[in-house]
């Protein structure tokens, strides 16, 4: 039958073609004529005529700046946005994602009556189909998340589906999610009603007009190079879709902007003989790969398949996409898909095939921020397919971004620092791209990890660790160790183990935890970011004293915990810094803040040669030495004292170790459990290790990985940055007053914004919570972002857990808002909603 189909649409191609969708047009073009001369100055320029761009540019507008250039190498909204599908979704994994998404529904709503320019906006909502209890389960999460931000969805039965929709095959659905409030839209226009509304605030748009470069002097940008001449600015904004890698790395000095582009198809149909009523809600069915629209009474369906193309990777450039070829042998498990979830079809006429470009990052979210290495070069783009639902929020974040210099949520898991340059690698980012498409729709348990691009970086045990059974994640392209699976496991079940319930690893991370705190256990962590810096004279400690919260002037060999705060008091890194000498510090940071860190610290030092930053990741294996027995091992092979008497807690000294000389020893385990971190030289990692391993055999010595250090850390209550810590997280916040110089009277960054907050009293605090009414065998597990209630009220959501082997209960760490103004002592309930349940 499929076969008889797919020769009917072949007999179709000669048929009456689809029409491209029009653009809008208004009585005033928004776009200058491209005779007109371009200004030879402007406070920002914006690169790329689609929805980001002109989202960016609207939104400056909005904001009060009117000193803007728009600049698009072909016609406004003719890139990827002409041929976007038209679906606004706010179901997402993310909660930024969630907001913006909102965002942008609210704002699309109302642009035709601001602009007088018809968006073809209609509230038709989104029904999420579930084929296994699995994606249910998913769904569960994801409607909690929404719930909690004020969108209304709610999980609904298939015979409630069949209301909804009458023409799906129900026959294999468990459930659904419906978002009432999920619209359609065409997307060019709305992209022209947001450039018409940004050229009324004084915004000027150029068309047929392309960047060649950007022009950089030390470090910060000075202006564009067009086809049509020089345009000096302070601000540049790369919203170039599929072009912004190649963009980027055209620069005086390159912006890596990782992202690469795939074919993404859908098909357009004739109307139904009961043509669809244009407010049938969107399908989304995951587990078919596919989605499914109202369109002109008929449907436009498109999704993402299991084996994508690729395309562009050698930076072929066209001013402006037309559809490509259509290829319906690669189509045909998404159109199998389509028919079996609506039968009906098989009759009716198909118009077209669309094949056009999409743009997708290396982890699946969007790119935005400023560049690391050019102070005022902006980037939004790499949408993964999500654009259009984007578009709006993204905008507004990235305006709020270059005017007030940080954006009004936490955007850090979008943020193109999250990113370094070796991400940018054109085989690196093909291959990748091949993997993340089919994710879009793939079911997504907790800890999955990526499988392309891996082996990138690497500790020198490596090879070593992985043949005594390590199994490996990624994080910013370097592998680090989750757990070692021991000789007797069933290696391939417990690599294809994916629930959300007790993962098959339980045992196993239980014995390494129970080796940390009754032997001794060695965790490779040398992923962890590590800078240097150094001075000639006093330069260092008095930069430093400014940068960070705690105090660092301390005798030489201590260590201290301390955070990096912006001027809101918000943490911009926590991190660990040791004094090796009255003009050195080393300083230890999570692993994703190299970038980032390093961007920060750059752009708040003081150009002065006597002053030196060095990244030294790369220099240094970091072992970490958990357990009561680690001051054995290393007593034996230093042969000098390691107890508490003379070598106390966070102290660092150079030592020997073995036959390796000037090994950074210090008395931290990042866990709360007695131990040591062994900064070693890279040429002596094997060397060392293999003596730690055969003088530890004694003491019971074992390998351990990063779920021990997770469970570890999150029973004693510690907190990290990028999971529990952000930007807009402050240290009173979180109980670590302590790490905070308020009362010595020295300034710092963030200090005044601290003191008032102080003054005022804080509105949330993060919190530990032990699961009571739990069984960890047979209910599901919290894993991070479940929603948090008190009395019933929402309060906040959780931001790591784990199950704590010494409690026998799930730990789970987050914060707790008080959104009212009732502050009484009342007896309180509060209760955790694990995948939407109590």
């Amino acid at each position: 039958m499929f076969h008889q189909f797919l020769s009917i649409i072949r007999r179709q191609r000669s048929s009456p073609r689809w029409q491209n969708w029009s653009l809008a047009r208004s009585s005033a073009s928004a776009a200058k004529a491209h005779s007109v001369t371009l200004p030879a100055q402007a406070q920002v320029v914006i690169c790329g005529g689609g929805i980001m761009g002109t989202s960016v540019a609207y939104h400056l507008s909005k904001m009060g700046w009117k000193d803007i250039v728009l600049l698009e190498q072909g016609r406004l909204a003719a890139g990827s946005t002409r041929f976007c599908a038209g679906i606004l979704s706010t179901a997402r994994h993310l909660t930024i994602e969630q907001k913006m998404a909102d965002y942008s529904n609210k704002l699309y709503q109302q642009l035709e009556q601001e602009t007088g320019i018809q968006t073809g906006y209609v509230r038709t909502g989104s029904v999420f189909l579930a084929q296994t209890q699995d994606r249910l389960i998913s769904l569960k999460r994801v409607n909690s998340r929404l719930n909690v931000i004020g969108i209304p969805s709610e999980i609904i039965s298939p015979k409630k589906v069949a209301e909804l929709h009458p023409f799906l095959n129900m026959h294999d659905l468990v459930g659904a999610m419906h978002v009432p409030e999920d619209a359609v839209v065409s997307s060019a226009d709305v992209a022209l009603a947001l450039a018409s509304a940004a050229s009324q605030n004084g915004v000027q748009i150029y068309d047929r007009t392309s960047v060649l470069h950007v022009m950089v002097k030390k470090g910060q940008v000075t202006g564009v190079e067009t086809d049509k001449g020089q345009i000096e600015c302070q601000y540049f904004v790369n919203c170039a879709g599929q072009w912004a890698y190649e963009l980027g790395l055209s620069n005086e000095e390159p912006v890596s902007i990782p992202l690469h582009a795939c074919e993404h198809f859908y098909l357009l149909t004739r109307p139904l003989e009961t043509p669809l009523q244009n407010n049938t809600p969107t399908i989304v069915d995951p587990d078919g790969r596919i989605y499914i629209r109202n369109w002109q009474g008929g449907i436009l369906s498109g999704g993402f398949e299991k084996n994508p193309k690729p395309i562009f990777t050698e930076g072929k450039n066209q001013l402006e996409i037309q559809n490509l070829q259509e290829d319906w042998d690669h189509f045909e498990p998404l159109l199998s898909s389509l028919l079996r979830r609506m039968p009906e079809l098989e009759t009716l006429e198909i118009m077209k095939l669309v094949n056009c470009p999409e743009t997708f990052t290396p982890d699946m979210r969007c790119i935005m921020g400023e560049s690391p290495v050019v102070r005022g070069y902006f980037v939004l783009a790499g949408m993964n397919s999500a654009g259009l639902s984007f578009g709006g929020g993204a905008g507004k974040y990235l305006a709020e971004w270059i005017i007030h210099g940080y954006p009004s949520e936490n955007v850090w898991e979008l943020d193109l620092k999250r990113f370094g340059a070796l991400q940018s690698s054109r085989t690196f980012l093909r291959h990748r791209v091949m993997e993340v498409m089919p994710l879009i729709y793939d079911l997504k348990v907790p800890r999955w990890d990526f499988q392309t691009g891996r082996q990138l970086r690497t500790s020198p045990l490596y090879d070593r660790l992985d043949a005594q059974g390590a199994r490996w994640m990624e994080k910013h392209g370097f592998e680090r160790p989750k757990y070692f699976v021991p000789p007797d496991k069933d290696l391939l079940s417990l690599e294809q183990s994916k629930t959300f319930y007790k993962p098959d690893w339980f045992d196993i991370v239980e014995s390494e935890v129970k080796c940390c705190k009754e032997a001794v256990c060695v965790i490779d962590m040398s992923s962890f970011t590590k800078f240097e810096i150094t001075s000639t004279g006093g330069q260092a400690l008095e930069v430093l004293q400014f940068l960070f919260s705690n105090d660092l002037d301390v005798p030489v060999g201590h260590i201290v915990h301390t955070g990096m705060l912006n001027e809101a008091g918000g943490y911009e890194n926590d991190c660990s810094i040791a004094r090796l000498s009255k003009r050195s510090f080393f300083m230890i940071s999570p692993t994703d803040q190299q970038v980032h860190c390093w961007a920060w610290l750059r752009n708040h030092m003081p150009e002065d040669s006597n002053l030196v930053l060095e990244d030294v990741t790369w220099k240094y294996t970091a072992l970490n030495l958990i357990g009561p027995r680690a001051v054995d091992v290393l007593s034996e092979l230093s042969y000098a004292p390691m107890t508490p008497d003379h070598f106390p807690t966070l102290f660092c000294k150079e030592m020997s170790v073995g036959y390796a000389n000037g090994i950074r020893v210090m008395s931290m385990t990042h866990t709360g459990e007695p131990g040591f971190m062994l900064y070693i030289p890279i040429e002596y990692a094997l060397h060392v290790y293999n003596e730690v391993m055969n003088v530890g055999q004694k003491y019971g010595i074992r390998n351990a990985g990063y779920y021990a250090l997770r469970s570890l850390r999150i029973e004693k209550f510690f907190a990290f940055w990028g999971q529990d810590l952000n930007t807009l997280t402050t240290p009173l916040e979180c109980g670590r007053e302590s790490r905070v110089k308020l009362e010595k009277g020295l300034d710092f960054m963030g200090r005044d914004a601290l003191l008032l907050q102080k003054q005022n009293g804080v509105y949330k605090r993060f919190t530990m919570f032990i699961l009571e009414d739990h069984d960890t065998d047979l209910d599901l597990w919290p894993w991070w972002g479940e929603p948090i209630y008190r009395n019933g009220q929402y309060v906040g959501q959780t931001t790591s857990s784990a199950y704590s082997y010494s409690l026998e209960r799930h730990v789970c760490l987050g914060f707790v808002h008080n959104f009212s103004e009732d502050t009484g002592e009342e007896q309180v309930s509060q209760q955790i909603f694990i995948n939407g349940e109590i």
